[in-house]
């Protein structure tokens, strides 16, 4: 009954902890180049082009360059290789898959009226998938800097009550797991796992006891990490736009954005240090997000001349509005036999919101005629810009200033051209996308080329394009305790198909 009583009394004064991070906050502020094969082809340098339904979702001007109504759509395959390197280990995976990454259409509504300067009006919708989180690595080593998953959860327990984290006297796992969960959070819920598992063990047991220590002796420990995802962000453009004149075109977008994201983290450790209690551990987690969000384009296409053109176009944040759930499971085996702690309970998180950073793009293209063209596109985001909200809430106040401190402005630099042969046209591209993160190691640089080929039947077009991006990044297999990283090199590489057809 006292530790009822104080369960009671601290939902009304403690907020609530959650478990978004900076890594949730990155996830969904970054895009991938998708879209149709021609758009790929050259590598997304697209800004002061348009003439392609993949451009319109760059730069929304771009419909109103079309002059007749057009359809296309796309399918891809995917392979993504990663190499991980993790202390003594070294581990390759792969991942293939086909999609259809891209459909839309534009309708192009000419002015009879020849004494008026607004030359055309042009509306259109498009789909593209702006980002695949299919994704698998895993990080096998031996931990020689002493480091265990124990200090996850000691990291957790520190300075908590005991009569905080452990269940009541005849409680169940999963009603103690959820009581803990609903009152106090995620936290709390963490470190009632490793005190249920004999991971920990309190300094003395009285319910006022703030310090633990762990049940695992020093020493190096064997760790499998295994990380698989699934999911994808999307983004369905509503687009209208004019042409005045000959020279200048005008557009606008406004998008909605989906977010299905499902995330499974494994890791299995375990050591024969002298002393050890505890031997091995297996902790599983898992995360499932889903959101929506709005954000709008604004966007100019301007021809100095008949063959040199610009374009700038500004996009506003992304307002997601997000949910997640999670499940746990961990279980010890040591001196003292095997532990299972299954909760069995589906974590609900209050909904929460996430702003990603607006994003500037200047462009330049000069186009030689009908025998081909060049193109240079040069973005700017501002990652330190994104937030969780309500900025209110403390958790959210110290990832937010996580955010600030670690991630900065990062600039993107995409070229490409193409020629044409009589029905055919030749394409190739190359990308550059600098590190979000001050340090340019957790994120590293991203390096992508390009090529394509394209056949132009009258009034039906097919596409074919081969891209491939590389990029390094250094994963911490968690963001509280167990820290260490392991050094990932993604090679992603890309076949898209794409049939377009005038209406």
């Amino acid at each position: 009954m006292k530790k009822l009583t104080f369960l009671f009394m601290s939902v009304l004064t403690m907020s609530f902890v959650y478990g978004q991070d900076i890594t949730d906050a990155l996830r969904y502020s970054q895009d991938d180049i998708q879209g149709s094969a021609r758009f790929r082809a050259l590598s997304g340098a697209f800004g002061a082009l348009g003439g392609d339904l993949s451009a319109v979702s760059l730069n929304p001007a771009g419909s109103a360059v079309f002059t007749r109504s057009y359809a296309s759509f796309s399918i891809s395959n995917l392979d993504t290789k990663n190499d991980s390197r993790y202390f003594n280990g070294f581990n390759t995976t792969t991942e293939n898959k086909f999609d259809i990454n891209q459909g839309g259409a534009v309708f192009v509504f000419a002015n009879n009226n020849s004494n008026s300067p607004w030359k055309k009006f042009t509306i259109s919708m498009e789909y593209d998938k702006t980002r695949n989180f299919d994704d698998q690595w895993s990080a096998v080593g031996t931990n020689t800097n002493n480091n265990s998953i124990d200090l996850y959860f000691l990291n957790y327990a520190d300075g908590l009550r005991l009569d905080e984290i452990s269940a009541l006297p005849g409680e169940s796992i999963s009603d103690a797991y959820s009581e803990i969960g609903n009152f106090f959070g995620f936290g709390h819920q963490q470190a009632f796992l490793g005190f249920e598992s004999f991971i920990l063990e309190p300094d003395s047991n009285d319910d006022a006891n703030t310090t633990y220590f762990s049940n695992l002796a020093n020493g190096t420990f064997n760790q499998q990490y295994t990380y698989a995802s699934t999911g994808y962000n999307g983004k369905i453009t509503f687009n209208a736009a004019v042409q005045y004149e000959d020279n200048l075109y005008l557009g606008i977008n406004l998008n909605s954005h989906l977010i299905n994201y499902d995330r499974t983290t494994l890791l299995f450790e375990s050591n024969s240090n002298v002393g050890s209690i505890i031997n091995d551990i297996d902790f599983e987690n898992t995360l499932s997000t889903i959101g929506t969000g709005f954000s709008f384009q604004l966007g100019g296409i301007l021809k100095l001349s008949n063959e040199f053109r610009v374009g700038l176009t500004f996009d506003s944040p992304v307002w997601y509005s997000i949910e997640e759930e999670t499940t746990q499971f961990l279980s010890t085996n040591g001196t003292n036999g095997a532990v299972v702690v299954n909760p069995q309970v589906v974590n609900v998180f209050p909904r929460y919101r996430l702003q990603t950073p607006a994003k500037a793009t200047g462009s330049l293209a000069y186009v030689f005629g009908d025998q081909g063209l060049i193109s240079f596109d040069y973005s700017v985001k501002d990652y330190s810009k994104t937030k969780f909200r309500p900025k209110s809430d403390p958790a959210f106040i110290d990832q937010n200033n996580i955010i600030g401190s670690q991630l900065t402005t990062a600039s993107t630099y995409r070229i490409g051209g193409e020629y044409k042969y009589k029905q055919f046209s030749f394409r190739g591209g190359y990308r550059f996308e600098e590190s979000p993160y001050k340090n340019e190691v957790t994120v590293g640089d991203l390096n992508g080329y390009s090529l394509g080929i394209g056949f132009n039947f009258g009034n039906t077009k097919l596409d074919l394009t081969f891209d491939e991006a590389n990029r390094t990044n250094k994963n911490a297999l968690y963001q509280v305790g167990l820290t260490d990283a392991a050094t990932v090199d993604t090679k992603n590489t890309n076949v898209t198909l794409t049939l377009g057809f005038n209406l």
